[in-house]
Parts: structure tokens; sequence; C-alpha cells
């Protein structure tokens, strides 16, 4: 179950640090019905992380040498599945993290994360792994959202970190007011509407 602090809003642009909402029916089953963090928004493109989209694995079973934790591991999107990625909140013991948004931290020392982890510095809810990510070329994304293809919307901690998946796209479009909690009650075939 989801709790919120405050409304999230709609934004008109993308930008590090949001949320992506797949429109209710994107056709690409890479991103339909997902919920994607941007870490990264610039010139040379956007980068990001699908967050509901579990695997079923954990990081003990993907990466040799690991803590014995059972973090479960994520889809991240498309792109290089064969890489790890992480986001964290702990950048204050994390060397070379990247804070995206506030207490929401990119990447940075694997190495003392696996030992923070390890020696129980760092929680298992702290963290959350990806294999792969998202990302489009620069201007790729601008043009998808002019065709309606995402719902751009303001981050939130809240969501990135939790490990209840199955209906985080629904509670992010619930949390943002009347319009979209409609959209949130659409069935997944547009035929049973």
């Amino acid at each position: 179950m989801f709790y919120f602090r405050t409304v999230q809003k709609q934004l008109q642009s993308p930008e590090a640090g949001c949320f992506l909402l797949s429109e209710p029916y994107m056709a690409d089953d890479n991103f339909r019905s997902t919920v994607l963090f941007l870490c990264e928004h610039n010139n040379n493109g956007t980068f990001g992380f699908v967050l509901n989209r579990p695997l079923d694995l954990t990081i003990n079973q993907a990466v040799q040498d690991f803590p014995e934790i059972k973090a479960q591991l994520f889809l991240g999107g498309p792109v290089q599945n064969d890489t790890l990625h992480f986001l964290h909140s702990r950048g204050d013991l994390i060397e070379d993290s990247i804070e995206v948004i506030e207490g929401v931290f990119w990447g940075g020392d694997f190495d003392k994360l696996k030992e923070l982890l390890d020696t129980k510095q760092i929680a298992e809810d702290e963290v959350k792994f990806f294999l792969g990510y998202s990302g489009w070329d620069n201007g790729q994304l601008e043009t998808e959202c002019e065709e309606k293809a995402w719902i751009i919307v303001e981050a939130s901690s809240d969501y990135i970190f939790s490990n209840e998946s199955n209906n985080m796209w629904r509670a992010v479009l619930k949390n943002m007011g009347d319009k979209f909690k409609l959209l949130s009650n659409l069935p997944d075939d547009p035929s049973l509407n």
C-alpha cells in the first residue's frame, strides 16, 4: 500500500528527477503501465529506470560474491540488459554517487555499497537494483511527449524504493488528482472498456 504526503503534480516537460508514466494504452510492451525515474536529461539524451518491472531474480543470483541480502532485481529498461545499476538513499556513505532528487542517488562505488550492505550499515530497503536501463537520443523523448506517449510527473522517493510494483502505475496516477484517477481505472485491454 502506498501512502502519500502530497498530491503529485504534472510537469510540462521531461527533466532529470521526474517520473514518466506511460499513457494507458501504450503499444510498446517494454513500457506498458510503467513508471520511469529519469536520472539524466540533457543535450546528450535521456537515461532512467523503470521502477515497476520486477524480475524473478535477486541481486545474489545475478552477482557473484554479493552480500547475503534478498533484494529483488528490476528490469530498468530494454537497453543493455547485461548491465547492473542501482539507486540508493545513502549518498552520505557511497562515494561518487549522483544526487538526482533530494535523498535519491544514482550509482557510486559498487564495492563500497557491497561492503556497507555486508556490514548492515545500509539496509536493503535503501537501495534498488536494475538490469538494463531506458534511454533516448537527444530530442527523442520530447517527440514522444508531444505525441502524448508519456505523462510527466514530479518524482517521489516514496515510490522509488518501494518493492510494491504491481499497482505503482495506478497509485501514481491516483495521487495526481481527479482527472488522473479516472485514467488509473481504465482496463488494461481497451476492448473491455
